[in-house]
């Protein structure tokens, strides 16, 4: 029988049971669709891998020094020598030494084929016979000038067999002729520049080395051969499996698409949780509205048990609906992801059971863990209640409310400040479950809040638009734990999104701040990817009329104590001119073997001027370096500044960061010589103050404007329930809207009533959002304050566009509710129990 009520239930409600269902659609789809994309992401570097070294049984290769130096490119290559002597170990079949580093080409409208500013790397190659890739025209490269390149790389830059282009590597630009296509199906994204074996060690590594030697095998199995191969090297070089080779890579970047893919859900999670609310919300005026139904199937002998799985049976139809819509809408997002993010995404979607079962799991959970509750007040209503004309759910007192919320608030403070004060291991799960303690700490406080916030909110509307909107403000305070549970929706998502803003204004103002204090160079060169600045361009800055002075900048990596570090290292007195340093103690003379550090590091270390520190470089050699000199903290520099020299000795194929150049005068025409200068560089571009600003603002905004999409689907789905509730607070108000049309309120003026309610609920929403996001940014900022962000900056003018949209949301949400309260017959409307 039960069975029955609960289907009846859903075919007369099913217009209010849609809107539920949108929520966990929307939720769902997030899910979904990240998993999906991510699992076909998978899936296209798997096919990309098993191409890769396919026929590689052992590799040789440098040993990793320094922890974060990949597979040892940063330390000494491997002497072609050592080709002989693995000729002659048993097993070994065909030896071949390759040669990587970074090349890129420039096409023929002038620009660098590829986008590499924090995308897919630009690989420059020997070519060798029988490799990964096979041919598909022309021919391999023969001597100094000829190139291959990738199929792909050639039709981005209108390229092909036979024309000369400008090839980029950390020297010199060279003119070479493509004499060759490769055909290297879906490379991600990255381009492929090859060339022979001698160009590529003189232009890419070290004439008479490789990174590194492949090798199959004639018999034995990898791991015996390895075992041979091993025995043969020497102790700076080690010998891994191919099957090791392949696992490295694919767990590199099995690492950054589970990152990715933790990061998507975060925010999937976000919008289910407001979800959440929009659900609880619905049952429970669903349940309200149907007070007399259910004391009568309680009068009539149903249990409550039953009365409960009557509830959560239309609950979990919501959620099998909306899961299975949720998963199909979850598809067409995963292919717009897979269509912004260029050549990576042409492998099409895989589908694996993953998505399917956490989309039905997430989808009927949460919706029957949200309508958990109003179904158990259901089944507590007294079978004598339908007998009574006026019959109310009771209320829980508010005192409870108002403890346990003010508890979860000052619990998730704490959390949110123990994660924030870097007491060690990860502060993701420490904040993230402070936010959540707050969010649900305010959403119970929210009742109380929203008394005094409408009374304020609607004294407006109340005075200059009389009736209508002296009714809306009593209507939002009538039920304020319904108003609450309604706007802490639009809560979640606005405070979260102002947390960003802020976060994107303080990124800005302490950038502004750190290149007005920091920042003395005139200009900076810098590279618009990851290939680093060509040798050569240093000297051609310095010959451009007017330039004073120029230093190439290098940054490199080494261990101290046992631990990895990062340092600096170029002419210090041009650099120290460049950071405006200012020296505690000491000097800028390094010598030939000094270093300068910051007065944190020194302090941490016990070191002062005259201190030895021993520095192990990637190339497995250490020096004992004397500190010269202790200077304040530069955000530009960092905490270690070495020579020039120190930097060279140990690094085998140096790569430029920089050049900081100081001129006679800054203008127009200074920068526009050095643009000329540079112009066989397209990879470079010259930056002066503003210049520099600008572009780290850039980066900025793309960052905040990222993650402010990735929360509008939160946004999006508070909406949703604002319009839920309203247009079921019209059904559950229809006699009283029938009296007020009655004697003589026009439709107009209803209308108006409805839409100055919505906009109250969703203005009363943003502005707890937004306090909640100013408060959250706030210590962001005092927590990183050490970190760069020493700047607290809130946008206030983009937080009165956020109150503005929370008002448009709350128009557009009650467009709906109120036509269809226009449109009610009065005497019907009246004559409704």
């Amino acid at each position: 029988m039960m069975g029955k009520v609960t289907l009846r239930n859903l075919a007369a409600h099913k217009i209010r049971l849609v809107l539920t269902a949108v929520a966990v659609i929307l939720g769902v789809a997030f899910v979904a669709g990240t998993l999906i994309f991510t699992d076909s992401m998978n899936k296209q570097f798997d096919d990309l891998f098993s191409r890769v070294g396919k026929n590689v049984a052992v590799d040789v290769r440098a040993k990793q020094v320094v922890d974060g130096d990949d597979d040892g490119t940063a330390a000494q290559p491997v002497p072609a020598s050592v080709l002989t002597t693995l000729r002659g170990i048993d097993g070994v079949k065909n030896p071949q030494g390759n040669v990587t580093g970074y090349a890129a080409v420039v096409g023929k409208d002038g620009k660098v084929v590829g986008t590499p500013q924090n995308g897919p790397p630009q690989i420059g190659a020997n070519w060798t016979n029988g490799g990964s890739y096979d041919l598909s025209a022309g021919h391999a490269p023969q001597g100094p000038s000829e190139i291959v390149l990738d199929e792909k790389t050639a039709e981005k830059g209108k390229l092909g067999v036979g024309d000369t282009a400008r090839v980029l590597t950390s020297g010199a630009p060279r003119q070479m002729r493509i004499v060759g296509l490769i055909d290297a199906g879906n490379l991600m994204g990255a381009t492929f520049t090859g060339f022979d074996t001698a160009t590529a060690q003189k232009l890419l590594l070290k004439p008479g080395y490789f990174t590194d030697i492949e090798m199959g095998s004639t018999g034995p199995s990898q791991t015996e051969l390895r075992d041979r191969v091993a025995k043969a090297l020497p102790g700076d070089l080690e010998a891994v499996t191919g099957e090791k080779l392949r696992e490295e890579s694919k767990s590199d970047i099995a690492t950054m698409m589970n990152f990715f893919r933790t990061f998507l859900l975060a925010f999937a999670l976000i919008s289910i949780f407001v979800g959440a609310f929009i659900i609880f919300n619905t049952f429970s005026m669903l349940v309200a509205q149907r007070t007399r139904e259910l004391a009568l199937l309680r009068a009539v002998g149903a249990a409550r048990a039953q009365v409960t799985r009557a509830v959560i049976g239309e609950a979990v139809a919501v959620g099998v609906v909306g899961s299975t819509l949720g998963l199909l809408a979850g598809a067409g997002l995963a292919s717009l992801l897979q269509s912004q993010v260029g050549d990576a995404g042409d492998g099409g979607l895989t589908f694996t059971a993953t998505p399917v079962i956490w989309s039905y799991v997430v989808g009927i959970v949460v919706t029957v863990v949200s309508a958990y509750f109003p179904a158990r007040r259901a089944a507590k209503i007294p079978p004598v209640a339908a007998m009574r004309d006026d019959v109310a759910l009771p209320q829980r007192s508010m005192r409870i409310r108002i403890a346990l919320g003010s508890l979860l608030t000052l619990v998730g403070a704490a959390l949110i400040a123990v994660g924030l004060g870097g007491g060690g291991g990860n502060p993701v799960v420490p904040v993230g479950a402070g936010a959540f303690a707050v969010f649900i700490g305010v959403a119970m406080l929210a009742p109380v809040i929203s008394v005094p916030v409408l009374r304020l909110l609607g004294a407006a509307p109340a005075r200059l638009m009389g009736s209508p909107g002296r009714l809306a403000q009593q209507n939002a305070l009538r039920n304020p734990r319904r108003t609450a549970a309604t706007a802490a929706a639009l809560m979640i998502g606005l405070a979260l999104i102002t947390t960003v803003n802020v976060l994107g204004a303080t990124m800005r103002a302490s950038i502004d701040s750190q290149v007005d204090a920091q920042f003395g160079a005139d200009y900076l060169v810098l590279p618009k990817g990851a290939g680093g600045v060509a040798a050569d361009v240093e000297q051609k800055v310095k010959a451009v009329p007017g330039v004073q002075s120029a230093s190439s900048t290098y940054e490199g990596d080494a261990k101290i104590a046992g631990k990895k570090v990062s340092y600096m290292s170029g002419d210090p007195a041009v650099i120290g001119k460049a950071a405006r340093l200012k020296m505690v103690s000491g000097g800028t003379d390094l010598g030939a073997a000094g270093i300068m550090v910051d007065e944190d590091t020194a302090d941490d270390n016990h070191w002062k001027v005259g201190s030895a520190v021993p520095v192990t470089f990637p190339d497995g050699k250490t020096e004992r370096l004397t500190v010269a000199g202790v200077f304040t903290k530069s955000d530009l520099i960092g905490p270690r500044l070495m020579s020039t020299q120190m930097y060279l000795r140990h690094t085998v194929k140096p790569s430029v960061d920089g050049v900081v150049v100081d001129t006679a005068a800054t203008n127009t025409a200074t920068k526009t010589a050095l643009e000329s200068a540079l112009k066989d560089h397209p990879d470079l571009t010259v930056f002066d103050q503003s210049a520099l600003k600008d572009e780290a603002r850039k980066q900025v905004d793309g960052f905040v404007t990222f993650l402010t999409i990735l929360l509008v689907m939160s946004v999006i789905i508070a909406a949703v329930g604002v319009i839920n509730t309203l247009a079921l607070s019209v059904i559950e108000r229809t006699r009283e809207i029938g009296l007020l049309r009655a004697i003589g309120i026009s439709r107009r003026q209803l209308r108006r009533m409805i839409r100055l309610e919505s906009i109250m609920i969703a203005v009363f929403g943003a502005v707890l959002g937004m306090a909640i996001g100013v408060a959250f940014g706030a210590a962001l900022q005092n927590a990183l304050a050490d970190e760069g962000l020493g700047v607290l900056a809130v946008p206030y003018g983009t937080l009165v566009v956020y109150l503005v949209v929370a008002a448009v949301i709350g128009v557009l949400a009650a467009l709906w509710p109120a036509w269809r309260a226009g449109r009610m017959d009065v005497l019907k409307a009246i004559a409704t129990e």
